[in-house]
């Protein structure tokens, strides 16, 4: 019988991530009548012990429906099978996952959901091979986990952007510049492409279609030739230059950890004032977009994926994950998300979409 469920939030902070919390405690106490107990800072919880875990009651979850961030706290760095231990050959990556399965095991969980993306669902599904019952929660603002058409997080950091979009347009044309904004999307450029139509971008530059200088200027001259003397460029940070296979590295990685990305639109500017006479001002988003108050979309959303994930658990379906599919939220096989990214699609309707807008995809 299920009795003690428990909840772990990994990876980057995401708009909505409370609102799940919200959805599974509230379901499995009221609907469930389980006991409820959250993990402190992720995977780090489990495996530094039992003081990172706090059981959970309606009043720790009051009032956290529109906030931002996670009550949890999380990681980006809790990888149990390359955790990173001070030995005296210095910093070696070990397998720690036998202190997770004792931790559950000693504090009688019956099941843990696990809300994350791609590396933290990675994480999770090698957990629930080794004997852990764990459900899974897709979570990134960059929404490139394959398996679901959405992703919480996602729809707040669009809004988040535009907005942006929508400021940096008024001084732009004001001082006759060219703006570029960079936003996230290491991989995928879903909040790139997405954001950059919603706010009038004019030129739109994300990893799946490679870029190039070329194609850029002949945009931004275009729009002078019939008067318009500013232009907005919308960037994803894992954007490509045609020819090159990396992208711009704000710091490199640290052992078990991946690159930090950042600077391709300082990057483009400096390019753009080596051969051109332009006036140009780079605008980095950064963690703004992961922050605020979660939009409405996605309190909806998050709200549902929680409460169908304490579903998941009440049926035993351990390894399954979430999942939106069209209008409905369904339980998916955490094995057919992982090691998958969803991409934008060239040749898509979306980018067809900001074609025939007028918006350069910087390949033409």
């Amino acid at each position: 019988m299920i009795r003690k469920i428990a909840i772990l939030t990994g990876g980057g902070d995401c708009p909505g991530l409370n609102a799940v919390i919200r959805g599974i405690v509230k379901s499995g106490i009221i609907h469930y009548g389980w006991e409820m107990f959250g993990v402190k800072d992720g995977f780090d919880g489990l495996i530094e012990g039992d003081n990172r875990i706090f059981k959970m009651d309606l009043n720790t979850i009051r009032g956290i429906l529109p906030k931002g961030g996670t009550i949890l706290g999380t990681s980006n760095r809790g990888n149990p099978f390359k955790y990173p231990i001070k030995t005296k050959h210095g910093i070696e990556l070990t397998d720690v996952s036998y202190k997770i399965l004792s931790t559950l095991l000693r504090n009688g969980i019956d099941g843990l959901v696990v809300i994350g993306g791609d590396g933290t669902l990675n994480i999770a599904h090698t957990l629930y091979e080794k004997g852990a019952n764990i459900v899974g929660v897709p979570k990134t603002i960059d929404n490139d986990i394959s398996a679901t058409d959405y992703t919480f997080g996602f729809q707040t950091a669009i809004d988040t952007a535009t907005d942006a979009i929508d400021k940096l347009h008024s001084t732009a044309e004001s001082h006759h510049r060219i703006i570029i904004i960079e936003v996230m999307g290491r991989d995928a450029g879903w909040i790139a492409l997405n954001s950059g139509i919603a706010g009038g971008a004019d030129i739109i530059l994300i990893p799946e279609i490679p870029f190039t200088y070329e194609s850029i200027i002949k945009k931004i001259n275009t729009r002078k030739s019939r008067g318009s003397a500013f232009s907005i460029i919308v960037v994803s940070e894992g954007a490509l230059l045609k020819g090159k296979n990396t992208v711009t590295v704000n710091r490199e990685a640290e052992k078990g950890d991946l690159p930090r990305l950042g600077g391709i639109g300082y990057s483009i500017e400096m390019k753009l004032n080596e051969i051109t006479d332009l006036e140009v001002r780079t605008t980095v988003l950064g963690h703004i977009q992961r922050g605020g108050i979660t939009s409405a979309y996605d309190r909806i959303l998050s709200s549902r994926f929680g409460v169908e994930a304490a579903n998941l658990v009440a049926q035993k379906k351990f390894g399954y994950m979430v999942s939106l599919k069209g209008t409905t939220i369904i339980g998916v096989p955490i094995k057919e998300a992982i090691g998958k990214r969803k991409y934008v699609n060239p040749n898509g309707q979306l980018v067809e979409t900001a074609r025939r807008l007028s918006i350069s995809m910087g390949d033409e």
